[in-house]
């Protein structure tokens, strides 16, 4: 068996459609439907119905997938295993991390890194959303949330505030957290204290609702290293208490002996720590 070939029959069946497929791969639409084919033909057996709504796993193939992703997972411990194996000060460590973090606090210290480990190759994700460290999407990830997820082994560097910002003379209008921030401490406090009709409009990123309180549009939930730089900008401390989280720097259990993904945690907790009075919004930028 080609287990190249069953990668991508993961990749239909966790996606729905060979299009979602193929753009998780990072190959063609083609590619894919080449590849299924390729692994249906060997082993005498259609794994999908194909239907309008896209790829659907066949009832009595369902067993076939759950033993793909046990294959999936014995791959990628190996994989991390080797990976973390490798040249302790050289190589190639990506760091994922909020576009807020990454747009206002993390480059400057890329710029530290270069001069201490000029041999590492840094790469710096910016989203929002979840990215896999158990499937080396990542080496490590800096995150503000409350509790780290299973498999993955952190320290928590820092704390970050979150104020309610507006423009000096805004109305009682809201700006709405969406997507993956609506998770959010702050997006929590807000579904229980502003009603949906104070609601103007919204974002899935906190650097987008900071220009959009920026323009008038109404009060935004934002970390204090975003508000308290935005122009126009004050506090309302009397429409949202503070709200502080956590900011862990984590990386996935099987590449914590890796010594060049331990270096740039180490340098990253040791970064944080020392912006915590800008991160809870306690000193000048």
């Amino acid at each position: 068996m080609n287990w190249d070939d069953l990668r991508f029959v993961l990749a239909v069946a966790d996606q729905g459609s060979v299009s979602a497929a193929a753009r998780d791969i990072g190959v063609t639409h083609a590619t894919v439907l080449r590849r299924v084919a390729a692994f249906e033909t060997a082993q005498g057996g259609v794994i999908f119905d194909k239907g309008p709504s896209g790829y659907k796993v066949r009832e009595d193939r369902q067993r076939v997938i759950d033993a793909a992703r046990e294959v999936a997972d014995a791959v990628g411990v190996v994989d991390r295993l080797m990976h973390g194996a490798r040249a302790p000060l050289s190589g190639r460590v990506r760091i994922t991390s909020t576009d807020s973090l990454c747009r206002y606090v993390l480059p400057p210290l890329f710029q530290r890194m270069r001069i201490a480990a000029p041999d590492l190759h840094l790469s710096l994700l910016s989203s929002n959303r979840r990215v896999d460290v158990g499937r080396l999407q990542a080496d490590l990830l800096v995150r503000p949330t409350a509790a780290l997820a299973e498999n993955l082994t952190g320290t928590i560097a820092a704390e970050m505030s979150f104020f309610a910002y507006s423009q000096p003379d805004a109305s009682d209008h809201w700006l709405e957290m969406q997507g993956p921030i609506a998770q959010s401490t702050a997006a929590a406090w807000m579904e229980k204290h502003v009603a949906k009709s104070q609601i103007t409009c919204g974002s899935d990123s906190f650097v987008a609702l900071g220009e959009l309180a920026r323009l008038g549009l109404g009060t935004a939930a934002l970390p204090a290293f975003i508000g308290d730089v935005t122009p126009g900008l004050v506090r309302r401390s009397e429409l949202m208490p503070e709200m502080r989280v956590p900011i862990w720097v984590a990386t996935h259990e099987d590449l914590s002996d890796s010594p060049r993904i331990r270096l740039a945690g180490r340098y990253l907790s040791t970064f944080l720590s020392e912006l915590e009075p800008r991160l809870t919004g306690r000193a000048p930028t």
